[in-house]
């Protein structure tokens, strides 16, 4: 079977974990957890990158750090994970999904403005596929109605829009390195990306079960004390070893995914120009890191079809979310502002292909030739 997904292996994951172990120091915040903390600030311009053991924690600590309270409200789209909302419900907030765009199935900046109350305190752009949301409309919709913007760049690491990496545009991002992403800290991992230097104090804070341990290890206090909300959201040591070797060769991956990214869309471009499917869209301003490869059916009787047919080639293709909205916590926690008009009908018709870092050219090649007996 040609998995849909395998975690990324470059080689010198176990070199790295041998010698954190040797190090003496496992948990959190050890010398392999700095060295990737600073690696994603050089690279990505943040003002503060701290390691996290999800993205889920990373979400769930922006909503903290932001004073998300009950009767809150937090505008994002529909079609993304759970943990874009549960991070924000947790806190008491109201969740309000608004429609996407169906170039990106990113959430559609023109009907964000049409969301926003006197409640609303944050907007949360979902990047999906490694493809960037329009971040010069949502980052001037929240300078006019004194808004957060807390970036979902789990799928993002090494995207940019406009040249800027995803993440560090809005006040807060959050990473994954989970086993399903280009880089992943040995299965689970996250990092929050702190880009308002007034937030990073409280961050630390946060991270380290509301204490300020950070600032006495550094000198900064002679004791340190339990000082505000938090919870332990440290990625241990052995995880961020795993990770220091999947980023020391995030260039080599990187161009990787993107071959193969570009051999499915060179592959499959006549069947679309045929009308019987539809590529991913990547406007111009952005840089993608070739996250996953997507194409979208006539309809979910189609996709059924192709799942059936990969499937007995031994090909694993996957579809996506399912609309929050439409899950009976998504209507117990939030509401849809406006019309659905592309969230549900887009992603009835999306299937994902294999892609990964290790992903060899024969069973690529495997996967283009089922594809294209299917439609021929």
């Amino acid at each position: 079977m040609i998995p849909f997904n395998a975690p990324p292996v470059v080689g010198t994951e176990l070199e790295y974990m041998q010698s954190a172990m040797e190090s003496g120091k496992l948990c959190g915040d050890g010398g392999f957890t700095r060295r990737c903390q600073q690696w994603l600030e050089q690279h990505f311009g943040s003002k503060k990158v701290l390691l996290t053991p999800s993205c889920t924690a990373s979400l769930e600590m922006a909503a903290m750090l932001i004073d998300i309270q009950p009767g809150d409200e937090v505008i994002m789209p529909s079609y993304t994970f759970v943990s874009t909302a549960n991070a924000f419900v947790l806190r008491g907030a109201t969740i309000v999904f608004v429609d996407i765009r169906p170039d990106t199935m990113n959430i559609d900046e023109t009907r964000i403005e049409a969301a926003i109350t006197a409640k609303t305190r944050a907007i949360v752009p979902v990047h999906y596929a490694g493809v960037a949301c329009d971040m010069d409309v949502i980052m001037a919709l929240a300078e006019k109605y004194k808004l957060y913007v807390i970036e979902d760049a789990a799928q993002g690491v090494m995207s940019n829009w406009r040249g800027k990496a995803l993440g560090s545009i809005g006040h807060i991002g959050c990473f994954s390195f989970h086993e399903t992403k280009n880089y992943t800290a040995g299965g689970e991992g996250g990092a929050t990306l702190i880009n308002d230097k007034s937030l990073v104090e409280r961050a630390e804070i946060i991270r380290e079960k509301g204490t300020n341990r950070s600032q006495f290890f550094r000198g900064q206090v002679d004791k340190y004390t339990w000082r505000d909300i938090g919870s332990s959201y440290l990625m241990s040591d052995i995880q961020a070893a795993y990770l220091w070797a999947q980023l020391d060769a995030a260039t080599r991956i990187n161009q990787q995914r993107l071959h193969l990214w570009q051999r499915y869309y060179d592959a499959l471009q006549p069947i679309a120009a045929s009308g019987r499917i539809t590529l991913p869209s990547v406007p111009p301003q952005c840089r993608h890191n070739a996250h996953m490869f997507y194409i979208k059916l006539r309809d979910e009787e189609d996709r059924a079809a192709l799942i059936r047919w990969l499937k007995e080639a031994e090909i694993l293709a996957v579809f996506h979310y399912i609309p929050l909205h439409s899950s009976p916590a998504g209507q117990r926690f939030g509401r849809f502002d406006g019309e659905d008009r592309y969230t549900t009908v887009e992603s009835e018709r999306l299937l994902r292909l294999p892609l990964f870092y290790n992903l060899s050219e024969n069973n690529h090649n495997t996967v283009l030739n089922s594809l294209l007996s299917f439609f021929s």
